[in-house]
């Protein structure tokens, strides 16, 4: 994910110029310094988000319809029994579609219906419970689990800080190394960004796995989400 902020700035030149002019040629702007840096910061995720695709085919759509329509309620069953409301989670999509065959002639042979359901969970000691008794249903065709940090504002915050501290130590290196100091910020751009979720295939072969056996996900940390900024930073120069 992608975001830009401007923060305010004092001009050491007029807005005109400055909005005429790209980043390049704002590192040759006389008695000033432009420079640019990266930082980082990581933080445990914060949400489970569970995906599912239910797909079922049959002879005709009518068939094929409540076939899926029973997956989806067993679906909705689980969700109860480890006491979250149905409707906490999403449909991405519906589709009902005909299946053909192509030989000796294009014909229709049945009709497929899919759906995908997605579920965010907040406490993550749900997430085996829920994954195994889907598994054990049989109603996904597979299942795909990663984790995400939806209250990612401070984690932004702390990324552009670290950003700007590089930023900043760059700029003082250079001023010393000519023999100048470090004036005032003139101007800086922010962009953040968070890097994409590690995705967890669960097949419907899970559906095998005994159920003494512990549940994949137990036992283990959730890997962190990496949020980084890149900082433009303008400084004049003493």
């Amino acid at each position: 994910m992608r975001f830009r902020h401007f923060l305010p700035v004092l001009f050491l030149f007029t807005a005109a110029a400055m909005l005429a002019q790209d980043r390049s040629s704002m590192s040759a702007q006389p008695n000033t310094v432009f420079v640019g840096a990266d930082g980082k910061f990581e933080s445990a995720p914060d949400t489970a988000q569970i995906q599912m695709n239910v797909a079922v085919q049959d002879s005709t759509s009518q068939a094929a319809y409540e076939r899926a329509a029973k997956e989806v309620e067993q679906v909705r069953q689980v969700l109860r029994a480890n006491g979250i409301d149905p409707k906490a989670a999403t449909i991405g999509f519906f589709s009902v579609q005909p299946v053909f065959e192509w030989k000796p002639k294009q014909h229709v042979v049945g009709f497929r219906v899919s759906t995908d359901i997605t579920l965010k969970v907040k406490d993550f000691s749900k997430i085996g419970p829920i994954t195994q008794q889907l598994a054990d249903a049989n109603v996904s065709e597979g299942q795909t689990l990663n984790y995400i940090l939806e209250n990612i504002d401070e984690a932004k915050n702390h990324a552009v800080e670290d950003a700007y501290r590089r930023a900043r130590n760059s700029a003082e290196a250079l001023a010393r190394a000519s023999g100048r100091t470090l004036g005032d910020l003139s101007y800086a751009s922010v962009d953040t960004f968070e890097a994409g979720p590690v995705i967890r295939p669960m097949p419907r072969a899970m559906a095998a796995v005994a159920t003494a056996a512990p549940a994949p996900t137990e036992e283990f940390t959730p890997q962190n989400v990496t949020v980084t900024a890149r900082v433009n930073a303008l400084f004049s120069l003493k």
